[in-house]
């Protein structure tokens, strides 16, 4: 079923006034199939959205078909001596599932607690924080063509998880809709906190031998102390991507400025913070209007008000440059523009 006409400044976390020219909620793959028969998604242009917590809207507009996934449920699929399969629905709250998940005292997803969104955009994304990426507890997805109603299955290989995205940002990107993401979690975890904020704020508790639980409330503590809240402040989160420079670069770069923060990639390469970057261009707590990078945490770009999309877009683009021009380095958006 679809309506007309719909806002959809309920389902954007940058708190921006939208409306959608067609919109469709998804309870189930019945539904999906419903859309394809019909053929409106080779005829509209269609937007596919979870929580609404990764995505900047140019527009107060948006001229064509959104789909917003809201089908939920979860399984135990099997257990073995040492893992749990957990078959989840594309909708659920990615941050409702870890809390149930660690409270069972399951392990895998205690890092990746309080990330905002749906269970289905999490393998999209490949989301992270504090050492941990999905694709380390990612089992296989299912999920719907939309070329021809086929259900297809993932698995870890075939999803083409990279920093921050996937197959589904890619090659594929638009073309599936997720319904189902499997999970495996260890029954006796193996704690990770080599991440060094984790780390200090375990060791300032006087925590020695953490529990997932442990980790996972340091992780929230961690991230409500210097990330704004949507429902107060509009923001999606990381807007740039850690940028991926060869190590002769980052030398180049250390010898000029000792300060840098960066962190061992791939052979010869190193990750350097962006949040870093930004800082030192001046633009963490800059503001434009009412568009701005947030004081605490530089990666965050932040509607301060009734900033419109192209307006928090803009004053991201003039970070960007000003991080070319001072550093040489492109900054890549993880953010989704719609």
């Amino acid at each position: 079923m679809m309506d007309r006409y719909v806002s959809l400044d309920e389902y954007n976390t940058f708190g921006l006034h939208v409306t959608a020219s067609y919109y469709s909620k998804i309870t189930d793959a019945g539904e999906i199939f419903d859309l394809i028969k019909e053929s409106v998604l080779t005829e509209e242009k269609h937007l596919i959205l979870g929580g609404g917590s990764n995505v900047l809207f140019l527009d107060d507009f948006y001229n064509g078909l959104v789909i917003h996934i809201n089908s939920k449920g979860k399984i135990l699929l099997r257990e073995t001596v040492n893992d749990v399969y957990i078959r989840v629905a594309a909708g659920e709250s990615w941050s409702d599932f870890v809390v149930e998940m660690v409270n069972q005292g399951y392990g895998g997803l205690e890092n990746l607690s309080m990330i905002p969104g749906t269970v289905g955009a999490a393998p999209i994304q490949n989301i992270g924080a504090y050492g941990t990426e999905l694709k380390d507890v990612f089992y296989q997805l299912t999920a719907i063509d939309l070329s021809n109603g086929e259900k297809v299955l993932f698995n870890r290989a075939e999803c083409e998880f990279g920093y921050r995205t996937s197959v589904f940002k890619t090659r594929l990107k638009d073309r599936f809709i997720i319904t189902h993401v499997d999970f495996k979690l260890k029954k006796h975890p193996v704690i990770n906190v080599n991440y060094g904020a984790l780390h200090q704020h375990l060791y300032e508790k006087g925590i020695a031998n953490p529990t997932v639980n442990d980790v996972s409330n340091s992780v929230i503590s961690i991230r409500k102390s210097k990330l704004p809240d949507p429902a107060q402040l509009g923001n999606a989160g990381s807007f740039f991507k850690n940028p991926v420079v060869h190590n002769l670069l980052f030398q180049d770069l250390q010898r000029e400025f000792p300060d840098i923060v960066g962190y061992n990639d791939m052979k010869g390469f190193k990750k350097v913070s962006a949040a870093w970057l930004i800082e030192k261009t001046q633009w963490k707590g800059k503001r434009i209007g009412n568009a701005g990078f947030h004081d605490k945490q530089a990666l965050i770009l932040v509607n301060y008000g009734n900033a419109t999309g192209r307006e928090l877009f803009q004053v991201a683009m003039q970070a960007k440059q000003a991080v070319i021009e001072n550093f040489g380095i492109e900054l890549e958006m993880e953010v989704n523009i719609a």
